[in-house]
């Protein structure tokens, strides 16, 4: 398996340096500061693909905000999504609250959109949600993101929380597989 993952990092193609990167982390950091800073505001990381997003986030915004975690996945280390199974849920009350959920990618919308629908089930005031890549399709999603770092073209990636199944999240850069 390693060898696989070591091929696949050495031909992938560089998308977004980490200067861009850290550039488009910090573009949303100020929106989201303009427009949620006077909300008593849940930020809901996503793992584990948001965890970089998340963190790099949090240390941008200025304001008092509770942190928790979710954790739906369809990839769970592969390269193809299936059905959303729910690993974890927040401990944070969400009811009367504004949610911020933090992903790393919008991809075809589908996880956005059930851990959109499972605050909405849990009273939350007010949803948004941040995701550091928009991935450019063919086809109408379910959901659009509130923030967005970063517009790509619709291939494999990895790198700043997106993995190659399950290796590579800590790429310092955002990748395209070359044969996916």
């Amino acid at each position: 398996m390693i060898d696989e993952i070591k091929q696949t990092e050495a031909t992938a193609e560089l998308l977004y340096s980490e200067t861009q990167v850290e550039k488009a982390i910090d573009g949303m950091a100020e929106k989201i500061n303009l427009k949620l800073a006077e909300t008593n505001l849940v930020f809901l990381c996503v793992m584990n693909g948001g965890i970089v997003t998340a963190g790099k986030l949090l240390t941008r915004l200025n304001f008092p905000l509770t942190i928790d975690a979710i954790n739906a996945s369809r990839y769970r280390n592969t390269t193809t999504g299936n059905d959303i199974k729910w690993l974890h849920k927040p401990e944070t009350e969400l009811k009367n609250r504004t949610v911020l959920i933090v992903d790393d990618i919008l991809d075809e919308g589908l996880t956005l959109a059930a851990i959109h629908q499972f605050c909405e089930q849990q009273g939350a005031a007010s949803i948004y949600s941040a995701v550091l890549v928009n991935k450019n399709l063919a086809k109408p999603k379910p959901i659009q993101a509130d923030f967005v770092g970063l517009q790509v073209v619709n291939r494999y990636l990895f790198g700043y929380g997106m993995d190659y199944k399950g290796y590579l999240r800590n790429a310092p850069g955002i990748f395209a597989c070359k044969d996916l």
